[in-house]
């Protein structure tokens, strides 16, 4: 899921290692469109808190910008943009349907269960490799195969706006410097 097709996964491991050298953590990334003006999307986070900045994005695109001229692993022109997974983020490793339990998300599968490829619930975490899903109006816990999503994505709430709002506040006060500044918020 962090990478679609066999050129995702190949730049997947190119990049990955950059990534973890510079201090981040690859969530996502899709190379898209055709043979002109194609652009690299790569989602990235902090793994120590979740956090990705404008400074990070810069920092890790200058790290990938080094690799990606030196390899040259995509013919033609391409756009590269690195990004943070966002508040409705994308569900790509395990650890993410751990992290946000409690959470409502969308899945898409490779193939059909119980008559159907997407659902909707609560995430209830993993258990054993499989994403566990409170589904709406079903009364058990549905236990979803990870290697069958083939999308996953957090259904943007006020719970997870909350979240999201706690843990930036929480950043800002553990950190003297940004406390001291003013911000344009």
């Amino acid at each position: 899921m962090r990478g679609r097709t066999a050129e995702d996964l190949g730049l997947l491991e190119l990049l990955d290692p950059v990534a973890e050298a510079a201090g981040y953590a690859i969530v996502r990334l899709r190379l898209m469109g055709g043979e002109h003006a194609r652009r690299l999307q790569i989602m990235a986070e902090r793994p120590s808190d979740g956090d990705m900045n404008v400074e990070d994005c810069a920092r890790l695109s200058r790290a990938i910008s080094e690799i990606m001229d030196a390899a040259d692993p995509i013919a033609g022109d391409y756009t590269l943009e690195v990004s943070s997974p966002g508040v409705d983020r994308p569900l790509t490793r395990l650890i993410d349907f751990e992290t946000y339990q409690g959470h409502e998300a969308r899945l898409e599968l490779d193939r059909l269960a119980e008559g159907r490829k997407r659902f909707k619930g609560v995430l209830a975490g993993v258990d054993d490799g499989q994403v566990a899903v409170d589904l709406e109006g079903e009364a058990e816990t549905a236990l979803i195969p990870f290697s069958w999503i083939l999308e996953a994505k957090l259904v943007l709430s006020d719970r997870l706006m909350k979240r999201g709002a706690d843990l930036r506040a929480a950043r800002l006060q553990s950190d003297p410097q940004n406390s001291q500044q003013p911000t344009s918020e």
